[in-house]
């Protein structure tokens, strides 16, 4: 479950070509990575993919239905980990519920016990359990993204998209999120798509890798097809920073 398929795929704002004819798929399971330079349509991609973004022309199908709006079987990963600073782990993880739980029910945090146990099973696969009680937001800016991850599979997604999950993270935080981000993939079997601009920490942990570049797919391939020249292709002047950068600024929102 989870397969993607995307053809050709286009966005415009106006007179900006955010995205120009894009066509590709992912198989379920699959763990792929998008790279590119700020601005270069990694985030305009993503909005398309889980149906907050309408695309001018083209379409995007998950195991062979349309993406139309928001899906309960798409979840999400944010930048900026998005998490109640003033609500535990435990408790941010448990919102991943939401969808499934009738809305008086989770204004008295009338959960079911099957939710209640998944929330503690994804704190644990981020590694995060003995941490349940605390407040998010007494948590290092690692520590919140992994409880971001934690609720985005409380949702028990089949497809799961994450938009420069580690951009604001130093370089040892940013391993540590995308080891437990692919350690969860794995151990549900969940089709992942996250953007990232570090081409290091891509190859480490990506097994399929999508290059944009001013809204065009400039690459799509393994491992060993990410050679120096297909970098150069995605980052061109940007290559250097973009192969040996830690953290990087906030991509822009196209």
């Amino acid at each position: 479950m989870g397969r993607i398929q995307v053809e050709n795929l286009s966005k415009s704002y106006g007179d900006v070509q955010a995205l120009s004819d894009i066509s590709f798929t992912i198989e379920s399971g699959e763990f792929a990575i998008l790279l590119g330079t700020s601005g270069a349509g990694k985030s305009t991609l993503l909005r398309c993919l889980n149906g907050l973004t309408t695309p001018t022309e083209g379409t995007v199908s998950i195991d062979g239905n349309e993406v139309v709006g928001p899906r309960d079987d798409i979840a999400m990963v944010f930048q900026q980990h998005n998490v109640l600073t003033e609500a535990s782990a435990y408790t941010n993880a448990l919102t991943g519920a939401l969808n499934r739980t009738q809305f008086l029910k989770s204004m008295l945090s009338m959960y079911s016990h099957d939710d209640k146990l998944e929330a503690l099973e994804a704190l644990d696969t981020v590694g995060l359990l003995a941490e349940a009680d605390q407040r998010a937001g007494s948590m290092s800016g690692g520590q919140q993204q992994r409880v971001g991850i934690a609720r985005a599979l409380v949702q028990d997604p089949t497809t799961l998209l994450a938009d420069e999950p580690v951009a604001s993270l130093d370089p040892a935080s940013a391993e540590t999120v995308m080891s437990y981000l692919r350690t969860a993939a794995e151990e549900r079997d969940i089709t992942t798509v996250a953007s990232l601009h570090q081409v290091n920490i891509a190859r480490e942990f990506g097994s399929r890798f999508i290059g944009l570049k001013d809204g065009n797919k400039v690459f799509d391939g393994g491992l060993d097809d990410l050679t120096i020249e297909a970098v150069d292709r995605i980052y061109g002047q940007e290559t250097n920073a973009a192969r040996n950068s830690g953290a990087e600024s906030e991509e822009a929102a196209v």
